[in-house]
């Protein structure tokens, strides 16, 4: 019966805890989850983890509440334990979450990364990152592209963004540019999906990693877990690979779970050399051997690939980056930036004043962003304000930074230029060499 179990919260944001409850606690007749709060991806909140996914011991689905309601929802369902679960924040905010669980009368708790792990019979290659933007997906790219050069079929899963109907994402495959349309994706979806399937890899996601694990595995020689924001991997990895960033130094150290990251870590890679000081590169390989000795550390670089970059030059310049890596990723600047700097724009315009809808709100909610345009695109409506948006700022040229290319998803009335870029290795050891290895031991 409810009134013997343990009621439960889990605090989250539409993917780690959502896993957590999978893993651990849907079949555990020991707890009664009796809500979830979502934070950091909007209009989550007011819906419902349906039944169809939450199992026989929930007959009604989870409701999802916001995370400023923790209090209210604690006293209200007599909750005794609140459990954190999400990524990419520091440790101050989750110890203040867990200070407004402990007052309001609740345990408060972390899961191991250990239970949360599902086996899978293949071989499984994780590559995670201790902050948003810190140049996970080229380093993806390239494991992907290196381990097709070994004549291996490579399947890819990543992380969760369910965005939409949960039931109907509860194991989602993409092989072509067409299935992105059919899974209605939004624009953070696309980011990370398309460039998988243009190089010729399967790529899956979805809520439920059991059941996408099962399907997955029947295709691939190998697995490749794609993780996002800095969460750890879903799955039990044979080869953890970290991407560090000396742009943010002391992040990997005080952001959770960065840290957890790089002490599980067997890779480290150093990315973004050629934009960072050498004293921030130095620092940061301080950090990560203080609390990992063992891990093999790879230099790099992220060189940009600049479309039309002469367009550029002595022009007002809107500059677009990834929405991700700007709010909840808190980075000041991107590859549109760096190229509108390189290129000589006259003049960065500050999209603020021409904001429209949900853009506008973004900007109330992530001041720091500043003169940078995030590419918000959660739905319909969102994307839709950010082509306006766009549109209304008073610029020569739209510089775009984001992995995906933004003109085929909304309509620029004004020239408008991709900014991309690929993991460049520096020196040794090297990615090729390293899977070489890993591929030997198969």
């Amino acid at each position: 019966m409810a009134e013997n179990r343990i009621n439960t919260i889990i605090v989250g944001a539409a993917g780690r805890d959502f896993h957590n409850f999978n893993t651990v606690y849907r079949d555990d007749p020991r707890y009664n989850v009796v809500a979830f709060t979502a934070a950091q991806i909007p209009d989550i909140a007011g819906r419902k983890y349906p039944a169809a996914l939450a199992g026989k011991l929930y007959p009604k689905g989870i409701p999802i509440f916001e995370e400023a309601d923790l209090e209210k929802l604690i006293k209200k369902h007599q909750v005794e334990e609140v459990v954190f679960a999400y990524s990419d924040v520091p440790y101050e905010r989750v110890m203040s979450i867990g200070s407004r669980a402990t007052a309001a009368g609740a345990h408060f708790k972390l899961l191991g990364a250990e239970p949360t792990m599902l086996k899978c019979k293949k071989p499984v290659i994780s590559i995670c990152a201790v902050r948003t933007g810190s140049g996970k997906s080229q380093t993806t790219r390239k494991v992907s592209r290196l381990l097709q050069e070994m004549g291996l079929k490579v399947v890819a899963i990543r992380h969760p963004m369910p965005y939409g109907d949960l039931e109907k994402q509860k194991v989602q495959r993409f092989a072509s540019v067409a299935d992105l349309k059919k899974h209605n994706c939004t624009i953070e979806e696309m980011e990370e999906y398309e460039p998988h399937i243009v190089s010729g890899t399967i790529i899956y996601s979805g809520v439920d990693y059991k059941a996408i694990i099962e399907q997955a595995e029947k295709e691939a020689d190998v697995v490749l877990w794609d993780g996002g924001n800095n969460d750890l991997p879903f799955y039990k990895p044979d080869m953890h690979i970290v991407v560090a960033d000396p742009l943010r130094v002391g992040d990997e150290l005080s952001y959770f779970p960065s840290e957890a990251n790089l002490r599980l870590a067997d890779v480290v890679v150093i990315n973004k050399i050629d934009t960072a000081s050498a004293e921030a590169v130095f620092e940061l390989r301080d950090n990560i051997r203080s609390v990992n000795s063992k891990a093999l550390i790879v230099d790099a670089a992220s060189p940009l690939i600049v479309e039309r970059a002469e367009l550029i030059m002595g022009k007002r310049a809107l500059v677009v980056e990834d929405g991700p890596t700007l709010t909840h990723g808190e980075m000041k600047f991107g590859a549109g930036m760096i190229a509108a700097q390189k290129h000589g724009a006259a003049e960065v315009i500050d999209p603020r004043p021409y904001a429209v809808g949900t853009i506008k709100k973004t900007f109330e909610i992530y001041p720091e962003i500043g003169m940078l345009l995030p590419a918000m695109g959660y739905g319909a409506k969102q994307v839709k304000d950010l082509e306006t948006t766009i549109n209304k700022v008073p610029c020569d040229v739209v510089i775009i930074g984001t992995p995906i290319d933004l003109k085929r998803i909304v309509k620029i009335t004004k020239p408008a230029l991709r900014v991309s870029y690929e993991l460049q290795e520096i020196g040794e050891p090297n990615l090729k060499g390293i899977l070489r290895d890993f591929v030997a031991k198969m």
